[in-house]
């Protein structure tokens, strides 16, 4: 599905062939990640498990901002889309391209006959907190990781 808004701003899903297209907007997110090619091929497995990746266009048709998510159940929120990864370049930040993608994964959660859209977000992060709380988002836990 591709979309434009006011703004003259194209939102489209990527598919597979393309996807290293969004690798300089990813690394702006996930710095570590270091090679297009790397990158691409961990797209692949994750879409292996339903992860789907929206990108969005500026007027000059430069892609400046991106939206992995995927369709997940389970007992605490249902059915629902889970947004992994939401970054935009810094140049392209402030011009509505996050929001823009938010609005199509509340579209395609709505088509999906989802309950919600769920994220996580890191602490430091208040931009982007600002943005989801903009958009309809509550905070309604902590998320808590161990690593092993």
């Amino acid at each position: 599905m591709t979309t434009r808004d006011t703004i003259t701003r194209t939102v489209a899903e990527l598919d597979g062939g393309d996807t290293a297209l969004a690798f300089d907007v990813m690394r702006e997110l996930r710095p570590h990640l270091t090679d297009a090619d790397e990158f691409a091929e961990l797209v692949r497995a994750q879409r292996r498990e339903g992860y789907r990746l929206v990108v969005a266009y500026d007027e000059t048709n430069r892609l400046v901002s991106l939206a992995g998510f995927r369709h997940m159940t389970n007992l605490y929120a249902g059915s629902h889309l889970y947004i992994d990864d939401l970054s935009t370049l810094p140049a392209a930040r402030g011009q509505g391209h996050a929001s823009a993608l938010l609005r199509w994964v509340d579209d395609e959660a709505r088509r999906l006959g989802c309950a919600g859209v769920h994220l996580d977000s890191g602490t430091p992060r208040h931009h982007a907190h600002r943005l989801y709380l903009a958009s309809g988002f509550v905070i309604p836990a902590f998320h808590f990781a161990k690593s092993l």
